[in-house]
């Protein structure tokens, strides 16, 4: 049976709740019985998140799924590249600095990415394959999944899921901004799972 670490993040900035947590929640109601699943909750917070995911990569799983929400963004996007630079809020992009001293200047997901987006908008759920994930902490999550499963030798194959964000997160909210049901966003994760219980890409 295939293991999936899947992380998400907690509430950060102004945002009161975080869509990455709010669509875990909802995949756990409806858990499969395979693969076999380990949930994680990260901190908003480079120096906390990296120690964390240096000890749960630590398992060896077979594939790391990463989730992050994206404010503006309408569909489910499926990160391709993770890239070895990084910042905070408050810095500037002259300010920022490379993740790790050692490590090549990005990462490639290996996962069939673009596969997965077809079966998702197969699924009714809006869906696209993106390249860039950002400077900030999501790449960062990304990055270093792939760099740490390099130096320990681990099987593991890392991919990121950025979520537009919950409707209950913008009913309040001033801007005029895409949001997308929980629920679909658990549906476009049941469908990955099920693509990695076939475990074509795990092969």
């Amino acid at each position: 049976m295939p293991t999936v670490l899947i992380t998400a993040f907690e509430p950060y900035d102004r945002w009161s709740e975080n869509a990455s947590w709010l669509a875990l929640v909802e995949l756990t109601r409806e858990l499969p019985s395979s693969p076999k699943i380990v949930t994680r909750r990260y901190p908003v917070d480079f120096d906390k998140a990296r120690s964390r995911l240096a000890e749960d990569l630590a398992a060896n799983y077979d594939v790391s799924l990463h989730l992050g929400q994206a404010p503006g963004i309408g569909r489910v996007h499926l990160e391709q590249i993770g890239v070895n630079v990084g910042g905070n809020a408050g810095q500037t992009p002259d300010q920022f600095q490379p993740l790790v001293t050692d490590g090549p200047a990005a990462y490639r997901s290996t996962l069939p990415l673009q596969r997965w987006a077809g079966e998702i908008r197969e699924a009714g759920v809006p869906c696209q394959v993106s390249y860039h994930a950002g400077t900030y902490l999501c790449n960062a999550v990304l990055y270093l999944s792939h760099y740490f499963a390099e130096r320990q030798k681990l099987k593991t194959k890392s991919a990121f899921v950025h979520l537009p964000l919950a409707p209950r997160q913008v009913l309040a909210d001033r801007q005029d901004l895409p949001s997308m049901p929980s629920s679909q966003c658990a549906t476009a994760l049941r469908t990955i799972l099920a693509a990695i219980e076939r475990g074509v890409e795990l092969a």
